[in-house]
């Protein structure tokens, strides 16, 4: 079992960046994939980024180029580097770990970007 606790959260302007972590504790946190969703009020929870266990990345096509995803397994840490932001990102931003079975969640951490 794993636990998930985002941070990094916070308000910035369009154009600006943010660094979410999602901090996890628990055993074999390297045989997790990773991922990160944000739901914006009203909307559904989307996927943005996935960081498999051997690295591999994935992004949704509105994100690319401005999010980065990545691991440091050493620390139980993935990051979601966030650049270039804009209005529409703003969401509630959740990660995700799962080993080929349900999803373990984090609590979300609240990204606002401001026009």
């Amino acid at each position: 079992q794993v636990q998930l606790v985002e941070s990094g959260g916070g308000v910035v302007q369009a154009g600006g960046s943010l660094r979410l972590s999602c901090a996890a504790s628990g055993s074999d946190f390297s045989m997790y994939a990773v991922d990160w969703y944000r739901q914006a009020p009203g909307k559904q929870r989307d996927l943005v980024a996935t960081i498999t266990s051997r690295g591999r990345t994935m992004y949704a096509e509105s994100v690319k180029g401005r999010f980065t995803i990545s691991r440091d397994n050493a620390k139980n840490t993935v990051w979601l580097q966030m650049n270039s932001l804009k209005p529409e990102d703003t969401a509630v931003y959740y990660c995700a770990a799962n080993s080929g079975g349900p999803n373990y969640w984090g609590q979300g951490t609240q990204v606002t970007v401001s026009s």
